[in-house]
């Protein structure tokens, strides 16, 4: 496969299927979660741990087109990256846009639980140390890269010399907000490859750029996300107010 040289080619992409009247209702930033209420549905997306401070759209952001809010997606200002990548997931991620496409994933239980069966005895690279990724160790030769290490961690760096030779690859999707995916999916074109966590747009959009499963979440309640996501709430304490939905590419089998 020859490599992409418009590295924007996805984004441009996501942004693409969005409609030009959905206007934006409201938007909460937290410090974990920002969600972005629209007229078409609700989306969140992780804030980034190294975000301004102060967000200097404050006051501007309500009755604002989708389709302009979602542009910040390509922001280097990753916090503003943050509020565009929730503005997608609002169109995307509803259940009548993913209703014959997902399935529910496994509640209360890691996402690797989806795959673990498949793992045993293979290489599998985890990019970012999260919960769930050590009990992995017994059964597969695990990698985990991340950009702070702890013991026995990669440095993101080694994702160029790592990802080509692996047989399964998990990339948080917050990696679109930092605008390293298009390269982590160029490097993944021999693992099976999954996008995961509350941040993943739920389209095929990620397909047709290499990834084989998505891994991501509906807002079933949006009033009861804000409030816990305003609250400084991690991913375990919405999660009775989210659906998490596992979609599989064409060529994946679970």
């Amino acid at each position: 496969m020859k490599m992409e040289t418009n590295r924007w080619r996805l984004y441009d992409s996501l942004l693409e299927s969005l409609p030009d009247n959905a206007v934006i209702e409201s938007c909460m930033i937290g410090p974990i979660w920002t969600v972005v209420c629209t007229s078409v549905g609700t989306g969140m997306a992780m804030t980034p741990p190294d975000a301004p401070h102060a967000n200097r759209l404050a006051g501007t952001i309500a009755g604002t087109p989708l389709r302009e809010l979602a542009e910040l997606v390509k922001s280097w200002d990753f916090g503003e990256a943050a509020i565009g990548l929730a503005a997608i997931n609002a169109w995307y991620n509803q259940p009548e846009r993913v209703q014959s496409k997902c399935c529910r994933s496994k509640e209360n239980e890691s996402m690797f639980s989806e795959f673990e069966t498949r793992m045993v005895g293979k290489k599998v690279a985890v990019i970012g140390h999260f919960p769930g990724v050590e009990p992995l160790r017994p059964i597969c030769e695990l990698s985990v890269l991340e950009r702070i290490c702890q013991t026995g961690d990669y440095p993101d760096p080694a994702c160029e010399y790592l990802l080509p030779d692996q047989d399964f690859v998990f990339i948080t999707a917050t990696a679109l907000e930092n605008k390293t995916m298009p390269r982590l999916l160029e490097l993944c074109q021999k693992p099976f490859t999954v996008i995961w966590g509350p941040s993943t747009p739920l389209t095929n959009v990620l397909f047709e750029f290499g990834a084989d499963a998505l891994i991501g979440s509906l807002v079933s309640s949006t009033a009861d996300v804000i409030r816990i996501a305003g609250e400084g709430g991690i991913a375990t304490r919405l999660r009775p107010y989210m659906e998490s939905r596992l979609w599989l590419s064409d060529g994946g089998t679970s």
